[in-house]
């Protein structure tokens, strides 16, 4: 039953890494899969099958690597030096992945609470200091919290769909794009998540070190993901184009349905938000510090600075820009993790501070 425990917030903690500002919005979802139509439903089980295969791998390697963060992962991959200016690169992206992270909140701030888009910003980076002060455990342990919740209105937002009049337009909206476009997509979507997600994994399966566990938790949390693209996909393809307009697609969404329905889904986005923005953060700032000896909290607060400048671009500019130049990028390293093997990892020292 531990294990089983342990297999549980490693799932948890992938699917909260992966479901962030763009995916619990809405955007990365209609960027990559539903605006490409009926063809989005098979691109989707491309990506699903990727995240369970590649983030295994990944964690499985990082436990017989004892890992201390992404950078030896790449050095393993890429070799010494590719390894170095592929993690300088790396830390380049993360920059303006939690930048977008930090965007998406504020814009949830603004276009459903009302508050000023800067205020959110700056809550927002607040509270993710007092939290990363605790470390890794705070980061499983709101994931284990939030993303189970999420998961539940992620289903009470598809009943309400298929109970709607456009139920089942995810099946016959015509695709109007590229062929070339669409079946790229799915590998630019895995590729740039599984990428940015080092931050977290990497350390999180030499810590863990079971194989057993590892694996389990790599599957339900890949499978997971797979689930919540289809039902965000079935939701926002039923009110398409009109819901193309709004920065927070899937707040829309929510609001539709009704007022209590709508407060609780906004601030379940902005948690999804928040333990992606978290958890990048914190693996970010690890990683600097074995480049500068500076304090880990100044660290975390020097990023959050350099993300409230890079945010003041907007969610959505960001979003569409960055995001798939970012696949782009990851695509070469899907391919050297998918070439190198797994070897059998040492046997696991006894995961501390985990319930």
């Amino acid at each position: 039953m531990r294990r089983w425990g342990l297999s549980l917030q490693v799932a948890f903690t992938f699917i909260g890494t992966v479901v962030g500002a763009g995916f619990a919005t809405g955007r990365e979802v209609l960027q990559f899969f539903t605006r490409f139509g009926n063809w989005a439903g098979p691109m989707i089980l491309v990506s699903t099958a990727l995240f369970v295969w590649l983030g295994a791998k990944m964690m499985l390697m990082s436990a017989t690597m004892r890992a201390r963060s992404y950078e030896d992962l790449n050095r393993h991959l890429f070799g010494p030096k590719a390894g170095a200016w592929i993690s300088h690169l790396m830390l380049l992206v993360l920059l303006g992945v939690n930048a977008v992270m930090l965007a998406g909140a504020g814009s949830l701030f603004s276009e459903h609470l009302n508050l000023n888009y800067q205020s959110g910003l700056l809550i927002t980076m607040a509270a993710c200091f007092i939290l990363l002060r605790k470390g890794m455990s705070a980061i499983l342990a709101i994931n284990t919290l939030v993303v189970p919740v999420m998961i539940i209105f992620t289903a009470v937002l598809v009943i309400e769909t298929l109970r709607g009049p456009g139920a089942d337009r995810w099946m016959t909206l015509p695709m109007e794009l590229s062929p070339w476009a669409a079946i790229l997509s799915p590998f630019l979507y895995g590729a740039f998540n599984l990428s940015m997600s080092q931050a977290v994994l990497v350390p999180l399966g030499a810590r863990i070190g079971d194989p057993v566990v590892l694996r389990r938790g790599a599957w339900i949390g890949g499978i997971g993901i797979g689930a919540m693209l289809l039902a965000g996909h079935l939701a926002l393809s039923s009110r398409m184009p009109g819901v193309e307009q709004f920065d927070i697609p899937m707040g829309g969404i929510a609001r539709e349905i009704g007022p209590w329905i709508h407060w609780i889904f906004v601030f379940l986005i902005f948690m999804e938000i928040f333990t992606t923005l978290v958890a990048d953060i914190y693996g970010l700032s690890l990683q600097l510090q074995e480049r500068v000896k500076i304090p880990l909290n100044a660290l975390v607060v020097l990023v959050l600075l350099l993300c409230f400048m890079a945010g003041q671009f907007g969610f959505g500019p960001l979003l569409t820009t960055l995001y798939p130049i970012f696949g782009m990028l990851s695509l070469g390293w899907v391919m050297l993790m998918g070439r190198d093997r797994v070897r059998p990892a040492p046997p696991p020292a006894p995961p501390e501070g985990f319930s």
